[in-house]
């Protein structure tokens, strides 16, 4: 499902159940001492890399995680991984044609009670209160979560510093399945200008929703 929301550059590879991959010593590493649902999605989701990067004609190799738990790809690749309750995903792609990508997958349930102040701004819900009563079988807040998951993950590689909830607001277009993001702190610096937003694309589908965020190189 997340081809659909990305470009044709990236390759998707995804999993509603469980694959076996021996892991590589630097991953072992990461995942030693989790629990074994923890491990299961790590295990699953770094078979799906290994497929991706495959696809993209490079041989089997570790997928190590970085200082924040993000996935370290090979030179001159870019890609993010994502796992939720019966959904596992990688998309990767070429540096020479993405700068980077961010993509989140989440059951499509509404966000615990309480949770939503730790990661709406004020202006986020008042259009997740407006999208709710115009159309309740999407669990706005949630999506707003996973928008945020993908922006993260695809600011992470470029900034290589924390973007906290509250640090991007977003506005999410219901019709067109799109949104875009203004970064509220100062963004690293791309070619000629900083970065200063994002934008992406989202679908509910099969129970799931999700976002991705994929910032095309200009060279």
């Amino acid at each position: 499902m997340l081809e659909r929301i990305l470009p044709s550059s990236a390759v998707v590879v995804a999993t509603t159940g469980e694959r076996e991959v021996e892991l590589f010593a630097e991953e072992e590493t990461a995942v030693g001492n989790a629990v074994e649902k923890r491990r299961r999605e790590f295990v699953t989701a770094r078979a799906c890399a290994r497929a991706a990067l495959a696809r993209l004609g490079h041989p089997e190799q570790s997928v190590p995680a970085g200082v924040r738990g993000e996935p370290l790809w090979p030179a001159g690749v870019v890609g993010s991984i994502t796992h939720c309750t019966g959904y596992r995903a990688c998309a990767v792609a070429p540096a020479s044609e993405l700068l980077t990508i961010g993509v989140d997958a989440e059951v499509g349930e509404p966000l615990p009670a309480g949770l939503i102040g730790d990661i709406a701004l004020p202006e986020e819900r008042r259009w997740i209160e407006r999208l709710s009563a115009a159309d309740p079988m999407v669990s706005w807040d949630r999506l707003l979560f996973s928008i945020k998951e993908s922006i993260y993950k695809a600011w992470f590689p470029l900034a290589r510093s924390w973007l906290g909830f509250e640090d991007a607001s977003v506005v999410v277009d219901p019709a067109e399945g799109t949104f875009s993001a203004h970064l509220l702190v100062p963004g690293p610096t791309l070619g000629e200008g900083k970065l200063d937003g994002f934008s992406g694309r989202w679908l509910a589908a099969d129970g799931l929703l999700l976002s991705a965020v994929a910032l095309s190189n200009p060279s």
